[in-house]
């Protein structure tokens, strides 16, 4: 008599497709219990099936039960982790996100550095300060000054040049922003912190509203407070 595998055998409760066959061929734990008790009832009484094809059945149906265990317990852990990922980014809004903080300086086909457009947000009214650029191995390499504005997001240009007038080179930079508020106290910013303005859903993805775009909740490094 021949053993029965959970993982190959064709159900009876499964549809057969137009061909006659099963194109699943996976028995659940209760087909394979019927169909194990079924060929117990009709076993030759002359030559019943031994002992050890009965204890390796039996030991494929535990098998089964565990792996089903396991497979509802892993979909309950994955909607867990869904729900509080989607309880993180609602509960975000309002505060700001880091992503990727460094802008790319590439030159024209003289070898002129090309002007590099970039934003940065306040958290507060800028009394006076300061915007600092530094290259990929931390060197300070360009002040530009700021003047008197609101809070928000605001525009600017670095032409490429260095404060010693020599041309940056291509590559890699950082953007820091040093700044007092009208009231004497002192904030910093930088390049790539942006205010979480909404959150969205779509194709059981999560996307945060950033600067006016929607970027995958996975690109944020950091969540925080504000910018300090």
């Amino acid at each position: 008599m021949a053993t029965i595998n959970p993982l190959t055998t064709p159900s009876a409760t499964n549809k057969l497709d137009n061909t006659g066959l099963n194109p699943d061929s996976i028995l659940g734990k209760d087909d394979f219990m019927k169909l194990l008790l079924t060929e117990l009832q009709h076993q030759d009484p002359t030559s019943p099936m031994d002992s050890d094809k009965i204890l390796q059945q039996t030991s494929q149906l535990a098998a089964l039960e565990t792996q089903e265990k396991t497979n509802k317990a892993l979909e309950a852990m994955t909607a867990s982790f869904k729900q509080n990922k989607n309880f993180a980014a609602v509960s975000s809004i309002g505060k700001y996100a880091r992503l990727e903080n460094k802008v790319q300086l590439k030159q024209d086909t003289e070898g002129k550095p090309l002007p590099l457009n970039f934003e940065l947000n306040f958290a507060e009214d800028i009394k006076e300060g300061q915007i600092e650029i530094y290259d990929e191995k931390n060197r300070l390499v360009k002040v530009m000054e700021l003047s008197k504005d609101t809070k928000g997001k605001h525009s600017y240009t670095w032409d490429g040049l260095t404060d010693a007038g020599e041309a940056a080179k291509p590559g890699k930079y950082s953007i820091y922003a040093n700044y007092y508020n009208p009231d004497g106290v002192k904030l910093s910013g930088e390049f790539g912190s942006y205010k979480i303005e909404s959150v969205k859903f779509e194709d059981e993805n999560t996307y945060l509203k950033l600067n006016g775009a929607f970027v995958p909740f996975d690109k944020v490094q950091e969540i925080f407070e504000k910018e300090v």
